[in-house]
C-alpha cells in the first residue's frame, strides 16, 4: 500500500474553531488514480494538503510507504516529501527566470542525488514523454497553459516519486487541454505504477477516473 490515512481530522482556529474535515480515512494503492470531488469548501485542498505532507496539524495517522509522517523530524519529512511525492498544481508553478529544462530539473538538484549531465537526461526523456522535449530551452512563461502543465508533471515525475498529488491540476485549462492533462496522468498510473490522487471539479474527469471519491462538509463518500 502507498499511502495509509485514518480518522484524519482538521480544524481551523480563525476566526473561531471550525472543523473542515470530519475523521477521512482513505487508501491508495501503486497504480490507482482516485479523483476527489466536492463542492467549494467541502475540503479537497484541505485534505491534498495534508496526504501530501504539506499540512501535519491534523488528528489521525499519515502513513505513506509504511512510514508514519508524524514519526519525520521537519527535516527528514522535507527530504521524503521530495523524494516520495510529486506535486501538479492548478497554477503551474513554473520560475519564469528559468527554462524548460531547468525547472523539470529543480527538485532533482535539491535532492542531489545525480551529476548534473545524468539529471539532464532524465529531464529531456522525461519532457519527451510529456510531448515537450523540442521546448526545453525556451523560457517557461512563453509556453501556453496546457504546455506549463505538461512541464509541472515532468517535474513532479523527477525524483521517481511513487505518489503524485493533483490539486484542481486542470482548472485553468480548457477541455481539450483538460482531457489531455487527465490523460497524461493515467498513462502515470498505468505504464509507471504510480499513485495519481488529484482534485477536480471537471465532470468528464470525474467520470473518467479509475477511482472517484466524493467529499461533502469535510466527510468522504465512497
Amino acid at each position: 500500500m502507498i499511502l495509509k490515512a485514518e480518522h484524519i481530522s482538521k480544524y481551523f482556529h480563525n476566526p473561531k474553531k471550525h472543523r473542515v474535515l470530519n475523521g477521512v480515512s482513505l487508501n491508495a494503492e501503486a497504480g490507482e488514480l482516485i479523483s476527489i470531488f466536492g463542492e467549494s469548501g467541502s475540503g479537497k485542498s484541505t485534505l491534498l494538503y495534508i496526504l501530501s505532507t504539506l499540512d501535519m496539524d491534523f488528528e489521525g495517522t499519515l502513513e505513506i510507504l509504511g512510514q508514519p509522517t508524524k514519526a519525520l523530524s521537519q527535516d527528514g519529512l522535507t527530504d521524503f516529501r521530495n523524494r516520495h511525492i510529486g506535486f501538479v498544481y492548478q497554477s503551474h508553478f513554473l520560475l519564469p527566470e528559468f527554462n524548460v529544462l531547468q525547472n523539470v530539473m529543480l527538485p532533482a538538484l535539491k535532492l542531489g542525488e545525480k551529476d548534473n549531465q545524468a539529471l539532464r537526461e532524465d529531464a529531456l526523456s522525461l519532457l519527451d514523454e510529456m510531448g515537450m522535449k523540442t521546448f526545453a530551452d525556451r523560457p517557461s512563461y512563453q509556453l501556453s497553459g496546457g504546455q506549463q502543465q505538461r512541464v509541472a508533471i515532468a517535474r513532479a515525475l523527477i525524483n521517481n516519486p511513487v505518489l503524485i498529488v493533483a490539486d484542481e491540476p486542470t482548472g485553468n485549462l480548457d477541455q481539450k487541454n483538460s482531457m489531455l492533462i487527465f490523460d497524461l496522468l493515467s498513462q502515470i498510473t498505468k505504464e509507471r505504477s504510480k499513485t495519481v490522487i488529484m482534485a477536480t471539479h471537471n465532470l468528464t474527469i470525474q467520470k473518467k477516473s479509475q477511482r472517484l471519491v466524493e467529499i461533502i462538509d469535510g466527510s468522504i463518500r465512497l
